[in-house]
């Protein structure tokens, strides 16, 4: 079987994510904590129990603390990579957080065993999506929840395209610099080839406005979402590349009032373990109407 390609240095990923975790706290990642609330609405309107709840990658633990007082939760599980960031997991109140170390790459859960899969933002950094997708729905019991959030390849288009401008002005090539994440076409079709029943992809763009491109770069430092791209140039940063990257991106995409835009395209994916009580397509040539009774007769 062919290896998936290696996208991402997921060590440095993980390193950077717990630094700024140390040193900023959960407080410090705003986007996260946004999206969190977003799919808590989400699970509001779900008028089903989840005994079994698996929170994927949440960092800080947000939003299975969210969920720890609904309706039929017995047991909720929190995998991280680092067992720092479960600092807290294994306390109780409505229903148990217990910590789980494991890679999202290769889950150590048992078949159908949950009930519900949530993953805040964190599905866009694996290297094999399509083979955690398919782990994920077969961790599963049938007719069980999967609810995840990820970047979408739309995000940061500015500093993308400023990076880029910059560095073929001043520079012999291009070095990748922000990742290359997941289209929102594509997802649908991801979570088919996985298994799941009636999946559902759509987005949401977040544009967050800044003083300057330095105070956005301070801000991904603090969430720990800076380039950890595998084949990332090894080279310090120019300052002159720096510079001309900042002048670009102020010249741009700036409003009225000298403020700059950095858009976040959250895509919001949803699917069903499959199971016989679920709604299915009708068959091929099952309709009791023939089409051309519905259509407006043109001579008319």
């Amino acid at each position: 079987m062919a290896r998936p390609p290696l996208i991402f240095d997921r060590a440095l990923l993980q390193s950077r994510r717990l630094r700024a975790w140390q040193q900023h706290g959960k407080d410090a990642d705003f986007l996260l904590s946004h999206v969190c609330q977003d799919m808590a609405e989400r699970l509001s309107i779900v008028l089903r129990e989840f005994p079994m709840v698996l929170e994927l990658g949440g960092h800080t633990g947000q939003l299975a603390e969210m969920i720890l007082g609904r309706k039929g939760t017995n047991q909720i599980f929190r995998q991280e990579h680092n067992c720092a960031f479960l600092h807290g997991a294994g306390q109780t109140n409505s229903a148990p957080i217990l910590p789980l170390v494991a890679d999202e790459e290769a889950l150590p859960i048992a078949p159908q065993s949950m009930d519900l899969i949530l993953s805040p933002l964190n599905l866009q950094w694996v290297n094999d999506l399509p083979g955690s997708l398919f782990q994920i729905r077969n961790s599963l019991k049938p007719d069980g929840l999967f609810l995840a959030t990820l970047l979408g390849n739309e995000s940061l288009k500015e500093l993308r395209t400023s990076f880029l401008q910059a560095e073929a002005e001043l520079t012999d090539g291009v070095s990748p610099r922000i990742a290359p994440f997941p289209e929102l076409k594509d997802m649908g079709s991801l979570l088919q080839r996985a298994g799941f029943s009636l999946p559902v992809a759509d987005q949401d763009i977040v544009t967050v406005r800044y003083g300057s491109m330095f105070s956005l770069m301070a801000d991904l430092r603090k969430m720990g979402a800076t380039n950890c791209l595998a084949d990332r140039s090894r080279a310090p940063l120019r300052r002159d590349v720096l510079m001309r990257t900042a002048e670009i991106y102020q010249s741009d995409f700036a409003d009225s009032d000298g403020k700059i835009r950095a858009s976040f395209q959250i895509v919001s994916i949803s699917g069903w373990a499959p199971h016989e009580s679920q709604q299915k397509p009708l068959k091929p040539g099952s309709a009791q109407t023939h089409f051309s009774k519905i259509l407006k007769d043109k001579s008319s």
